[in-house]
């Protein structure tokens, strides 16, 4: 019997530890259970405010699609509608954190990634929030804490923090936070969100790499029909800037352009195709499929991952967002099939 019962145990043990997903860095590259993995990743911001059975459907097309990461926010209020897992103070909020928590277990069963982003200001309503270090400084820890059980995450911990407004996050702050998370969770990766052009970027390395000492660099670069002819030499940049500073990591293009944003140009579904087939030529380790509210109607709709209430994603893309869900997933397989080899 009691045999018995330990190989009982034993299996179970070993369900749970085949069933983790962990993320992880491997030079210019992100790893997810020590395999050397591209991350495809799409915006799903509003997350906390969707159904289980919305969630439940978006999950299964986007790994059907390819996908392996989303990128959700912890302090996202829109459209009347605040779903922030943490309140203003960086106090816990209910039951918008557990919601959370429950995402990123659905996500570490299928060997997702998540993207979870907080921001000292986001939108016209809930905010603002996080302006003080240590409310910012506690929304970390908050977050950190809760979810230390699970690899399957990352942390940004100001989306584009370098904005001179009210989402400004100072370098200082930044390294702050950022030990505390070492402290609190030394596996966590972690990074801070930039919005820039290409030459002004580079001009920051010095300070995320050696300074803050975030684990992989994001920049939201700027969103224009030129945009996707410009991702591979963008990113080349980028690399060879790192090489000659000595400090290699990771290049995530986290949020491109997005149609319903730039006035007097959509991208057409090549134009997604082509940012993400040159941002891997140029060496990238991820990209996003981002979409978002209409800019222009008061309603903002259609709002896609902005508001996920009452339609889920998928039903709120339109033909060319489908269109390109549907193709991504080869092109990161014939992009990256000599890298495998």
């Amino acid at each position: 019997m009691r045999l018995g019962l330990q190989i009982l145990f034993a299996i179970l043990f070993s369900a749970s530890i085949s069933a983790r997903t962990e993320l992880g860095l491997e030079g210019t590259h992100f790893t997810i259970n020590g395999k050397q993995t591209f991350l495809l990743g799409i915006s799903y911001y509003a997350a906390l405010g969707a159904s289980d059975s919305f969630i439940k459907n978006d999950l299964d097309d986007m790994q059907r699609d390819g996908f392996n990461w989303i990128r959700v926010w912890a302090t996202w209020a829109g459209f009347d509608n605040n779903i922030s897992a943490v309140k203003n103070d960086g106090a816990p909020r209910e039951p918008y954190l557990t919601r959370l928590e429950n995402l990123i277990k659905e996500c570490e069963q299928r060997g997702m990634i998540v993207d979870i982003t907080l921001s000292r200001q986001n939108g016209t309503t809930g905010g603002p929030r996080l302006q003080k270090f240590e409310e910012h400084e506690r929304a970390v820890r908050e977050i950190v804490e809760r979810l230390r059980p699970y690899l399957n995450w990352y942390l940004d911990l100001g989306n584009e923090r370098n904005i001179q407004d009210k989402r400004f996050v100072p370098y200082e702050d930044l390294k702050k936070l950022r030990e505390d998370v070492r402290a609190l969770d030394p596996r966590r990766l972690v990074t801070a969100s930039h919005s820039s052009d290409d030459a002004s970027f580079l001009k920051t390395f010095d300070n995320y790499l050696r300074v803050v000492k975030v684990d992989f660099l994001v920049n939201h670069r700027p969103r224009s029909s030129v945009s996707a002819s410009k991702s591979h030499a963008a990113t080349e940049s980028y690399l060879k800037h790192e090489r000659e500073l000595g400090l290699l990591a990771p290049i995530h293009f986290q949020e491109p352009f997005r149609r319903g944003y730039t006035k007097g140009w959509e991208p057409t579904a090549d134009d997604f195709l082509r940012d993400l087939r040159g941002a891997i030529q140029g060496g990238t380790a991820g990209w996003c499929f981002h979409n978002g509210a209409q800019v222009g109607p008061q309603d903002g709709q259609p709002r896609r991952s902005f508001d996920l209430r009452e339609k889920r994603l998928y039903e709120q893309l339109d033909p060319v967002e489908l269109e390109v869900a549907g193709k991504v997933k080869s092109v990161v397989a014939a992009e990256t099939s000599d890298e495998n080899k």
